[in-house]
This record gives structure tokens, C-alpha cells and sequence, in this order.
């Protein structure tokens, strides 16, 4: 007997409330941008600048040591992690460990360096220093740079595809998806106060990609529908899709939540972020899908006649498949 977390055909009807569904969005996008605003982003190492220390030991590194170790120095937020290297030998244990930019300084202070050694000394006897490196704010603020662009560049890549593949109200109604995921894993960052680093900005393209993969899904049994039924209205055609794949959405999203509840519970500090963002992601990217992406398309209507091509609609590529 197979388990089915939705019947084999459901009968929702998602459009019935659809004005309060973008105006519920639309609010949440409002207070995320507000909760930015007042709160900010707990920004890590990162995008604030720091200093990095490789550590080279003949014991096994024990990162609690060492982090209890270092926590009386009052250094601030600091990741201690392993390296791993499969040429490295037996007594050859490396570690990174990685400290935030101290107030008032631009680099990483000779006394500071100095009580960091002194402190693992006490723990690790034969531990050395092999490298010391400073990230200055300038470095950081690259970084920042580079991250937005890098999101912003994502969503214009899906843009262009969206409206060579379906229509331009399709893509605007993806990327529209795609931007309310963004603006709410930020919003609920700077709620929270969770590090937000490199690792996030990972974590929100692929919550990019996740959220426009159940997009395009719905998109193509929309098209496939349109040239079905062409006296059902837009909203039936919409229902009708979103009913006809809701099965293998919400067995996407369950399947994908239980791996990542899994890595939240059991893979402790260093991917907690990376996890919590993708679980948030997974959730709003498949509200988004349904009830975002398709409810602008709603709004915005689309050509009906899809056995007329029409070059200057944007679907000149409608048949082409990815």
C-alpha cells in the first residue's frame, strides 16, 4: 500500500480568495523590509572582515576545547573548523579559526594574536600557527556587493528564460515568486538575529532554484491545459493544474523538510544557518509557487490560443524543451 500525503485527485479551489492571497504577500514583504530596516542583518566573519588562524597539531582537534578555550578572551562571534586533506598525515591535524574584526581596529592587533596563542597553548601543548590573515572592511563590503549581484543576476537569468520558454506574464509571475522568497528569508534573518554569512547567500539561490523548479511545474500544466481546454476560464485552468501536480509539490517539499529537519537537528552550529535558510525556503517557495507565481498570472491573463504562434508575444521558444 502506498503512502499518499494528498488523494490521487483533489478539487481545491486556490482562487477563489486570490486578491487576499497577494494582499497576505504583500504584507509579509512589507514587514520583512521593515524588520530589515529596524533590526538588520546579524551579519558573520564574512561580510564583516576578521582574522583566520591555521592551527597545525599532532592531537585530534577537539573544537569545543578549543572554543572554551578562546570564549574568556571576549573576541566576539569565531568558527573553529577542520581541515581535511586525505595527503594530510596521521599526527597532522589542521585547523581554521576564523575571528571577527575587532571594534575599532582595521586589522588583527599583535596582542590579540598573542592571547589566541596563548590560550590554545594551554590546551594544546605542541599546537603551532602557520598562517595569521586579516579581512579588512573594504574586502567586506566587496563581498556584500558581490552577494547581491549574485542574486540579482540569478533572478534576471530566470526572467529571460521564463519569457523565451512560456510568456512574459509568466516570468513576471515567477520572478515575482521568486523575489517575495528572497525579501521573507531576509525579513525572518534580521527577526531572528540567526549569523547571516556566505553560507546564506548559498542557501538563497538555492532556494531561487528549489521555488522556480515548482514553478515551472505548475507553468508547463498550465500551457498544457490552455491549448486542452480553451473554454474553461483562466481560473478553472489554474486550479485544474495546480490540483493535477499538488501531489508530487507537497511530496517534494515533505521529502526535502525531513533531510533538512534531519541536518537542523543532528548537524550542528556550523550548517544550523545554511539549514535554517533552506527550510524556510522550501516552505515559502512552495506557498509562493501556488498561490504567488499564479496568482499574478491570474491577474495579468495570458493569450489563450496557443495553436497561433506569435513571435512578438515572447513564445517564439514555447516548444522548445529545457
Amino acid at each position: 500500500m502506498r503512502l499518499k500525503l494528498v488523494p490521487q485527485e483533489t478539487k481545491f479551489d486556490f482562487f477563489n480568495h486570490w486578491k487576499r492571497w497577494l494582499g497576505l504577500s504583500a504584507l509579509l514583504m512589507v514587514l520583512s523590509f521593515g524588520s530589515f530596516l529596524i533590526f538588520g542583518l546579524n551579519f558573520g566573519i564574512d561580510f564583516r572582515g576578521g582574522t583566520t588562524i591555521r592551527t597545525v597539531s599532532a592531537e585530534a582537534l577537539d573544537v569545543a576545547a578549543y572554543r572554551n578555550a578562546l570564549e574568556p578572551l571576549g573576541l566576539g562571534d569565531m568558527t573553529i573548523t577542520e581541515v581535511f586533506d586525505p595527503t594530510f598525515a596521521a599526527d597532522h591535524n589542521v585547523a581554521m579559526i576564523r575571528i571577527q574584526a575587532q571594534e575599532g581596529e582595521e586589522a588583527a592587533t599583535s596582542g590579540m594574536i598573542t592571547s589566541v596563542q596563548g590560550a590554545l597553548m594551554a590546551v594544546v601543548p605542541d599546537i603551532t600557527f602557520d598562517a595569521v590573515e586579516s579581512v579588512g572592511p573594504k574586502v567586506s563590503g566587496e563581498l556584500i556587493t558581490s552577494a547581491v549581484l549574485s542574486v540579482a543576476l540569478a533572478m534576471a537569468a530566470v526572467l529571460i528564460y521564463i519569457w523565451l520558454r512560456f510568456e512574459w506574464q509568466f516570468a513576471l509571475g515567477a520572478v515575482a515568486a521568486l523575489v517575495h522568497d528572497v525579501i521573507l528569508t531576509i525579513g525572518v534573518f534580521s527577526l531572528v538575529q540567526i549569523k547571516f554569512d556566505l553560507a546564506i547567500i548559498a542557501a538563497l539561490l538555492t532556494i531561487v532554484g528549489y521555488s522556480l523548479n515548482d514553478t515551472v511545474v505548475v507553468f508547463d500544466r498550465v500551457r498544457e491545459n490552455l491549448r486542452k481546454f480553451k473554454k474553461l476560464s483562466l481560473s478553472e485552468i489554474l486550479n485544474l493544474s495546480i490540483n493535477s501536480t499538488l501531489s508530487r509539490t507537497v511530496m517534494t517539499s515533505v521529502t526535502t523538510l525531513l533531510a533538512l529537519i534531519s541536518l537542523f537537528v543532528l548537524g550542528g552550529d556550523v550548517i544550523r544557518g545554511f539549514v535554517f535558510a533552506m527550510i524556510w525556503g522550501v516552505v515559502v517557495g512552495t506557498y509562493s509557487s501556488v498561490f504567488v507565481a499564479s496568482s499574478i498570472l491570474l491577474y495579468l491573463g495570458v493569450k489563450r490560443d496557443w495553436s497561433k504562434p506569435d513571435n512578438t508575444a515572447g513564445n517564439q521558444f514555447a516548444n522548445v524543451d529545457a
